[in-house]
């Protein structure tokens, strides 16, 4: 049994909090919906259905709502502040964002369910509320590559679009992303009441978060430190696995961090192509905060952010000594993944020595990322290295350290099976900017089809897939002119 997503009419379990928390807010309508994109396979999994009817588009796009969106359960947006570059901005909140539904799947999982560019809200800070095409397509392909790498992230469910215009940089049309998550609480959350000096409101807070999406912390001699200690653990994992892939974020204000420890909030991300330690991803981040090679570290500053937050209901010292676990933490998630990478079946720590050497060879090549690893991985069957020297212009010194890496193989493993246990984790197929940006193109003239066939790639993206080959190329001269920015 499937449920049609019109009448998906369970209350949000967000809206039984405080009103301090939230407001009624009602996507604003637009003239002219019609539908972009649908993630069928997705909506198979949560047990919804996509009615083939005219009114589709409308409850995509926020003109009609889910039949069980009336009073009490109109839409609401959340308010929360938020480090932004690292200067604290008191209120942000969803300024395009709508909370409209909350449902369970046929697993028992609960899923928010929220509209992104159906318009205004009180958090919208003089903007329009809306989003735009080409960024609609950007975060409804990422958000599902990312997943399907096995990496936590939302989950994007459908795009409606209209010709209705929005000003950014030049006019472009809009778009509303359908999106999902268990919950869209960030740490910018438990900032907001922190710096409003709210500590009762803190405390509801971390007392629902508890136990709607911690229950086992409840049963802790101090169930907030617990909850930290798990979000710092989600969130050195998460940005392990990022680091693994080579994807960079782009924006990790605290107010795109999610307190589950997913990859929300999608603008200007990219996917390493050459690597460069310090690539910076966003055109409009100037200083290199969130470039690659940041990452980690903005990941425990945001987590000093929301310990702070948390003071009024957890000692100091004991907050500082869960943040220093996070190091640890980040280190033994992202040796785990390199060693995956490279074939080991355990991490010993010459490794470092190993990996840095390497990560110099190919900084000073910008040696494609994805394209390396997955040739390592047929590497170790055919030993064949020409392929791989290919990738480096210091081709001596490369073949030194491939001589250092075959000897600290010689472990026993069938070169058969460890070859692909590799290719199991060195995907062929990532969402490189420039595949975004043909698909973007395309829909911008009404051709969505190059929206559908790089989903269908990225759902499967560790394996060898004939008809998407080129989607594993190496990009295009053209690509390296390819900036992003927070515009969206």
């Amino acid at each position: 049994m499937s449920t049609p997503l019109a009448q998906l009419a369970l209350k949000p379990r967000f809206s039984t909090l405080n009103e301090r928390f939230w407001d009624i807010t009602l996507p604003t309508p637009m003239p002219a919906p019609h539908v972009v994109a649908l993630n069928h396979s997705l909506a198979e999994q949560l047990g919804i259905h996509f009615a083939q009817d005219e009114q589709l588009a409308d409850y995509l796009i926020g003109n009609q709502l889910p039949q069980g969106s009336t009073p009490p359960f109109y839409p609401i947006a959340s308010v929360y502040s938020g480090h932004q570059f690292g200067v604290n901005v008191p209120q942000l909140g969803d300024g395009r964002a709508l909370l409209i539904a909350e449902f369970s799947d046929p697993a028992g999982q609960h899923w928010e369910m929220q509209l992104k560019g159906a318009g205004p809200t009180p958090y919208s800070r003089r903007g329009d509320g809306r989003a735009v095409l080409r960024s609609t397509i950007r975060e409804y392909l990422a958000s599902e590559a990312l997943h399907h790498l096995g990496i936590p992230s939302n989950r994007a469910l459908a795009i409606a679009g209209s010709p209705q215009k929005v000003w950014r940089e030049t006019p472009e049309t809009a778009a509303v992303l359908t999106r999902l998550a268990p919950t869209f609480v960030r740490f910018g959350h438990f900032e907001y009441f922190f710096y409003q000096g709210e500590p009762e409101r803190i405390k509801e807070l971390a007392d629902w978060v508890i136990a709607h999406h911690y229950p086992d912390c409840a049963s802790a001699e101090n169930p907030y430190l617990a909850m930290l200690d798990a979000v710092i653990a989600r969130t050195a994992k998460l940005i392990a696995h990022w680091q693994a892939v080579g994807f960079c974020h782009g924006v990790m204000n605290t107010d795109n961090m999610s307190i589950l420890g997913l990859t929300i909030d999608y603008g200007p991300y990219g996917f390493l192509d050459g690597f460069d330690a310090a690539h910076i991803c966003n055109h409009s981040d100037d200083s290199g905060r969130y470039a690659y090679n940041q990452q980690p570290q903005i990941g425990l500053w945001n987590l000093h952010c929301l310990a702070q937050a948390l003071l009024p209901l957890v000692d100091k010292d004991e907050l500082l000594a869960a943040l220093a676990q996070y190091q640890s933490l980040f280190e033994a998630a992202f040796s785990e993944l390199l060693h995956a990478k490279l074939g080991f079946t355990e991490w010993l720590e010459d490794d470092w020595t190993l990996v840095t050497d390497l990560f110099e060879l190919m900084q000073a090549t910008h040696t494609d990322w994805t394209i390396f690893w997955r040739t390592l991985s047929h590497w170790t069957v055919t030993q064949n290295s020409a392929a791989l020297r290919d990738l480096f212009l210091a081709r001596d010194d490369f073949d030194h350290w491939l001589a250092r890496y075959s000897q600290r193989l010689d472990d026993g493993i069938d070169a058969a099976a460890r070859s692909a246990a590799m290719l199991a984790a060195n995907p062929k197929y990532i969402l490189r900017n420039y595949l975004a940006e043909i698909a973007i193109a395309q829909a911008q003239e009404g051709d969505f089809s190059e929206i559908e066939r790089l989903q269908r790639c990225l759902m499967r993206p560790f394996d060898e897939q004939p008809e998407f080959e080129h989607y594993a190329a190496l990009p295009p001269d053209w690509a390296n002119g390819i900036e992003v920015s927070c515009s969206s």
